[in-house]
């Protein structure tokens, strides 16, 4: 698949996670796999906050609006086949060298995945 469509897709996992269709793991491990999109990458950390937010978005109703509405956004970019806002990347890529998207299952995504384990890029 191309980058359009590799966000496209990820675009309809990310609104399968917010109609409960299919949870967080689920939807992470459909990734594309090695993909550097850094929208892509992006999209991967909202998902796993997402997650992580758990607890605080049965608390809040307000927040969890809000939440829903920032990976609708997303999915929205996405869908279209446009980059993120730089400033939503840059605020991820502070925090996260990479996203920890599942590699191909051949050698090459091995040692990808192993380099990665050991923090060698």
């Amino acid at each position: 698949m191309g980058i359009i469509e590799d966000r496209a897709f990820v675009a309809s996992l990310i609104r399968q996670v917010l109609i409960s269709r299919v949870c967080v793991r689920e939807a992470i491990l459909k990734f594309p796999r090695d993909t550097e999109d850094k929208s892509i990458h992006a999209a991967y950390h909202a998902l796993v906050h997402f997650e992580a937010d758990e607890d605080l978005r049965a608390r809040d109703e307000l927040y969890r609006e809000e939440q829903d509405d920032y990976l609708e956004f997303i999915a929205n970019v996405l869908d279209r086949g446009e980059n993120l806002p730089e400033n939503i990347i840059e605020n991820y890529e502070k925090y996260y060298d990479c996203a920890n998207i599942p590699h191909e299952k051949n050698a090459k995504g091995f040692l990808k995945g192993f380099l990665r384990f050991l923090n060698i890029k």
